[in-house]
């Protein structure tokens, strides 16, 4: 039957649900990206106080998305929890609009700050339920799935909030149009709320039928858990922050970027900063495909890396078609994001696994809130090409860390490097 939470049907349609959870959250992520000279202009700002929408997201998830994490192994459970940390998203990107309608910046602030607090514990809840249904069941599929679905957000957002802007100035101008612009994310807020809501059911009915809740592990999580892990989980997160602080503070300044480097027109320096995006949405679940049925991990790792370090130098020493360093960009980006997630999953015992992905998402959170600000006032003080190469030097640092870890888990049995046949082979062993 269908309705059985073990058929692929069912496992499936809790899926889809899992994928546009996120949606909203990352449609309105970027909402200041895809409208930069318009809030600096109808807001008075300049570059760094811009960026203080994006390092305001990510400060309070310094703290809030490992307790995330840990609320949701503890306290308020998987269910609960997700269903609230929607319902910060959808009050907090409310707040940003009327901040914006008001002419009050501070309270456009305020408004990122709240939507931070919920955006990426959503993100935990997220990849936790992942787990708990696909776990050994094509893992690296579903994170690629989930990343396409949250991409296709990102991408929709950067090529139609600026046409939004530009049809409602024909009835409106300055704070109030780009107020007005603003409220068409609401509407997508409310979607991922209404997609927790349903998962909440989905998994509670699946727990009732299978007895999972009579399943439990037994063991209680404590903070204290983080000094148990492994040398090869913090090399993980090292390479998550140095990775992503040179992707989504490079794309938030990208617009007015290639219109200035590249000579681009708005319309065109749009769809080239959404390339990541966009490649993303279509990469992600064929690479993930790809790494469940190959396996080797590190290797994939390893080459997203090298592959974004080239196209931020291509970007800062050559004149070549911007589309070519941001489809590499892209492609690695994807390529990256199925391989490293996952692997968590390897070293992790389940019970911690909403923990490790909350300290994951805090540690990225705190590089992102740092460098949002950092890069920020390079491009007031230095220009971006200052900023393309302390982007370098950000990619080096990631590139040394997972070499590190290949030699690391080398050196203790190459359980993250494993192929996919020999770790299909323990999981059936296990299943014995």
């Amino acid at each position: 039957m269908a309705c059985d939470p073990r058929r692929a049907l069912h496992r499936y349609l809790v899926l889809i649900l899992m994928c546009f959870l996120s949606f909203g959250s990352y449609f309105v992520y970027d909402n200041p990206a895809a409208l930069e000279k318009q809030i600096e202009t109808d807001m008075r700002v300049n570059a760094a106080n811009y960026e203080l929408l994006y390092s305001l997201y990510s400060w309070p998830n310094v703290v809030l998305c490992f307790f995330g994490g840990y609320l949701l192994d503890t306290f308020l459970g998987l269910r609960f929890g997700t269903i609230v940390f929607a319902l910060f998203v959808l009050v907090g990107q409310i707040i940003f609009a009327i901040g914006a309608q008001l002419d009050k910046y501070w309270l456009m602030c305020v408004g990122r700050f709240v939507f931070g607090i919920g955006g990426e514990s959503l993100a935990v809840g997220q990849n936790t339920y992942a787990v708990s249904w696909f776990k050994g069941k094509e893992l690296n599929m579903v994170f690629g799935l989930q990343l396409s679905f949250s991409r296709v957000g990102s991408t929709v957002n950067i090529n139609i909030m600026g046409p939004i802007y530009r049809w409602l100035n024909n009835y409106l101008s300055g704070y109030q149009c780009l107020g007005a612009t603003l409220w068409f994310g609401c509407a997508f807020c409310i979607l991922s709320l209404f997609c927790a809501v349903l998962l909440a059911y989905y998994d509670k009915r699946a727990n009732r039928l299978l007895g999972k809740d009579d399943e439990k592990t037994g063991e209680k999580v404590s903070l204290l858990d983080v000094k148990d892990f492994s040398l090869q989980i913090w090399l993980m997160f090292i390479i998550c922050v140095a990775y992503y602080v040179t992707v989504f503070p490079f794309i938030s300044l990208g617009l007015v970027f290639f219109e200035e480097r590249f000579g681009l027109d708005p319309a065109a320096a749009s769809a080239v900063n959404s390339i990541v995006y966009l490649l993303s949405a279509f990469m992600s679940p064929i690479f993930g495909i790809l790494v469940d049925k190959v396996g080797r991990n590190l290797y994939w790792v390893i080459l997203g890396v090298v592959a974004t370090l080239g196209s931020h130098m291509l970007m800062a020493f050559t004149f070549l078609n911007p589309y070519i360093a941001m489809v590499t960009m892209g492609l690695a980006y994807s390529l990256l994001a199925c391989a490293l997630w996952p692997m968590v999953a390897y070293v992790i015992p389940e019970h911690q696994l909403g923990t490790a992905y909350g300290i994951m998402q805090a540690i990225q959170n705190l590089g992102l809130a740092v460098v949002a600000i950092v890069a920020g006032d390079i491009v007031d003080s230095k220009g971006y090409l200052f900023l393309e190469v302390f982007f370098g030097g950000c990619l080096s640092i990631a590139l040394i860390a997972a070499v590190a870890l290949y030699l690391v888990d080398a050196a203790r049995g190459g359980t993250l490097n494993y192929s996919a046949k020999k770790r299909n082979m323990l999981a059936e062993a296990e299943n014995l």
